[in-house]
């Protein structure tokens, strides 16, 4: 699927909290609580908007209550539900090393010699830090830690990242299926 570069994810719905309609919220904005700042967020197909009102946390989630929602059932039903919001209202991105991570998705993966070794695919947190994962020239898929040492250098203007020798397993199970 193409990603959809007028829109950004700022959050998802991970679980519900309590029985009056509250929801447990993973954010991705650099102030998680700045979810709510936002206006109304649109579900990933556009078919709902919700508004949201940030009233706490519940360990590294944000617990949530969206109008509407008035009950457990109600909030367990939309759990999945990723948040999405116009990148026309997000602020500005203030020099060229800046970007949102979902302007990651769809550039090329350069190695350390710089080959085009595949695309990136996704980005995900699923709560230890950021992945990057990638869809290699093989057809295979590879996850990588998105720091320094795996992906020591991103140009979203020029249209690539470049991953470190060090992450590079996929070479070298490559050459491994080569000479089997």
């Amino acid at each position: 699927m193409k990603p959809d570069l007028d829109r950004v994810c700022l959050g998802a719905i991970v679980g519900a909290h309590g029985i009056k309609g509250e929801v447990k919220v993973k954010s991705f904005t650099a102030a998680d609580a700045d979810i709510g700042a936002y206006g109304a967020l649109e579900d990933e197909k556009q078919t709902r908007l919700f508004e949201l009102r940030v009233t706490g946390h519940s360990k590294e989630l944000l617990r949530c209550k969206i109008k509407g929602v008035d009950d457990r059932n109600g909030a367990e039903a939309l759990i999945g539900t990723k948040f999405y919001v116009s990148r026309s209202v997000l602020p500005e991105l203030s020099d060229k090393n800046e970007f949102y991570l979902a302007d990651l998705v769809g550039l090329k993966v350069l190695d350390h010699q710089n080959r085009e070794v595949g695309k990136v695919c996704g980005m995900y947190n699923f709560g230890a830090g950021d992945i990057l994962e990638l869809k290699l020239e093989s057809g295979k898929t590879e996850m990588l830690p998105f720091s320094k040492a795996y992906v020591p250098e991103v140009d979203v203007a020029n249209g690539f990242v470049r991953v470190a020798q060090t992450s590079m397993t996929f070479a070298k199970d490559e050459e491994d299926d080569v000479k089997s």
